[in-house]
């Protein structure tokens, strides 16, 4: 019998109450860090049990065992690969996050890039949000720059957003958010770049046109030998997802991102995240801000 037709048959079968076989455990973590990078300690176990509870509801598989099966099966690599590593992988992100970034990248940043490359004014600024979940940071940055713009002519330029997770990736493309989600914004910031909803019964918002066809989304998984990414970036927000890392994996993520940073470009990183001690071609320029060199 097919694996798949298996899979649909046993659908509604309840889901047996057992503990994840530590040899299993062992198993999905080493596949975990291979794929994403992610480190699954034994502290995190419990963490991943529950999580992947709800995907062998989904696909009716009743233990950890059938499911690590159904998962390196090719059927599973096809159909079931991208769902574990949606439940697996952390997400969270918020509008104007860790605000002293922008600042920088308004008063600092900008100014040196148009004053030594030109970007924004000979060419489009080209800026990457990492990791960049459900959209948040890649929206306040397209608000930051569209500002920007209207107090210097021609400036011009795009963001990407990108992150391993199709599920967020999806909820960013689509630009809705609940309207307490944006209470970070400031309110003439809502004013030109949200939309309300016209059923008054939704209290969501979603991004105005203008200003999503400014960001573009793929996905990427930092573990990738292939960016695919055609163009040099001039600024990398990368925050707050290195801390999922060992340090050798942070450097060599670190080191691919700076690969495609132009010379001279900037790279954020999150508040709790350090270069220090890594060979980088970095430079720390502010706390949390570098330089390629």
């Amino acid at each position: 019998m097919p694996a798949g037709e298996q899979i649909r048959k046993t659908s509604t079968a309840p889901l047996l109450k057992v503990a994840m076989p530590q040899e299993v455990f062992h198993r999905l973590s080493d596949f975990i860090y291979t794929q994403c990078g992610i480190r699954m300690t034994a502290a995190k176990k419990t963490m991943l049990e529950a999580r992947l509870v709800k995907r062998m509801r989904a696909v009716g598989l009743t233990s950890f065992g059938e499911y690590c099966k159904y998962l390196f099966s090719p059927e599973g690599r096809t159909n079931e690969l991208a769902h574990m590593i949606d439940a697996v992988t952390t997400n969270k992100t918020d509008f104007f996050r860790e605000p002293q970034h922008f600042d920088f990248l308004v008063d600092r940043t900008l100014p040196e890039l148009i004053r030594t490359s030109g970007a924004g004014i000979r060419r489009p600024l080209m800026t990457w949000s990492a990791a960049c979940s459900s959209g948040e940071e890649p929206y306040t940055i397209a608000m930051v720059l569209e500002e920007f713009s209207r107090n210097h002519r021609g400036f011009h330029y795009l963001v990407l957003g990108t992150d391993i997770s199709t599920r967020v990736l999806d909820k960013a493309k689509e630009a809705i958010y609940d309207e307490e989600r944006i209470i970070p914004v400031a309110m003439d910031l809502r004013k030109r770049y949200l939309m309300k909803s016209k059923d008054p019964k939704r209290s969501e918002v979603r991004i105005a046109p203008e200003l999503r066809s400014k960001v573009k989304f793929r996905r990427l998984n930092f573990m990738d030998d292939d960016f695919g990414l055609r163009e040099k970036m001039d600024v990398i927000f990368c925050r707050n997802v290195l801390i999922y890392f060992d340090r050798s994996t942070q450097e060599m993520v670190l080191r691919r991102l700076c690969d495609h940073l132009v010379p001279g470009g900037f790279l954020f990183t999150g508040h709790s995240e350090t270069i220090s001690g890594m060979d980088l071609p970095l430079k720390p320029v502010a706390n949390t801000v570098s330089r390629r060199t």
